[in-house]
């Protein structure tokens, strides 16, 4: 009986020869990710990633002329159910609450957690899945610069609420000591929506606990409800943060040659389930 694993690398090597990415082959076999060239990493992309964002110039007549076009468009387009949304949860303050200190915290609590559990449980896996975090950031960075956006918070003339300044949530963007070390329109693309896709993948992908991978689906839609309801972004923002993980998956893929959840041909079998493979014959275990 043929095992799912040698399915899988015969799979993965017809892959590779047709195309093996644009990466030396010497830099695509298995390796167990270093902790401390890891925390290097983050740190160093951590720190482009503050001087990026809050290096690229500000150009508030820019940003709200944008946020107003914005705004525009999505009326156009009947996608504008933000207001409805932000008033629902400025009217009730446990909610809002809570939307804030999600909205302040868990980007960074659960990118950070994703990651390190990645590197510990799922070490074949974590440098491609790191690999698509590193890019999407890097284009969100890249759209702030382009396309700098007021946020609906900042748009007063169409009655927004901005819920972390009406219930003075700790973290608040408009806190003048944290506005002064942010940049205030860096709200195209909405990276909180790309980090939440980007985790709520891997997580499905590879946790093993069902409770866990539909925790990992619903984490991007909470996500997009608290970015919505506490005015710090449009839909659009939303939608641009989706494309930037895409494109990121597509530049993982085109470095390496395979999907950034399928580990080397010559990776240790660490127990996650295999990745579907075209034409597998149903009820082949794997050993």
């Amino acid at each position: 009986m043929v095992s799912m694993r040698a399915l899988r690398g015969a799979a993965q090597t017809s892959t590779l020869r047709r195309f093996n990415g644009l990466l030396p082959h010497r830099l695509l076999r298995w390796r167990r990710p270093v902790w401390w060239q890891e925390l290097g990493i983050i740190a160093i992309g951590y720190w482009l990633y503050s001087l990026g964002r809050n290096a690229v110039p500000e150009q508030e007549s820019i940003a709200l002329r944008h946020g107003r076009s914005v705004q525009h468009l999505q009326d156009r387009l009947h996608l504008n159910f933000e207001l409805s949304v932000n008033h629902f949860v400025a009217a009730r303050e446990w909610i809002a609450q809570l939307m804030d200190y999600y909205y302040a915290t868990l980007h960074f609590i659960v990118t950070i957690g994703v990651m390190v559990w990645l590197f510990v449980r799922r070490p074949h896996l974590y440098r491609g899945a790191r690999t698509v975090l590193f890019a999407t950031t890097l284009l969100g960075l890249l759209g702030f610069y382009l396309f700098p956006l007021a946020p609906p918070r900042l748009l007063p003339q169409y009655d927004y609420i901005d819920t972390l300044i009406k219930f003075h949530t700790w973290g608040s963007l408009a806190d003048p000591k944290i506005a002064e070390h942010s940049n205030q329109f860096a709200a195209m693309p909405s990276l909180h929506v790309a980090w939440a896709l980007w985790c709520g993948i891997a997580l499905f992908r590879c946790a093993k606990p069902l409770w866990v991978r539909v925790l990992g689906l619903l984490y991007p839609v909470l996500t997009l409800l608290v970015i919505v309801g506490t005015a710090n972004h449009f839909i659009i923002d939303a939608v641009g943060g989706a494309a930037i993980v895409a494109v990121g998956f597509g530049a993982q893929w085109a470095l390496s040659g395979r999907g950034a959840f399928m580990p080397p041909v010559d990776a240790p079998d660490f127990g996650l389930p295999d990745p579907p493979l075209p034409g597998r014959a149903h009820g082949v275990r794997s050993p």
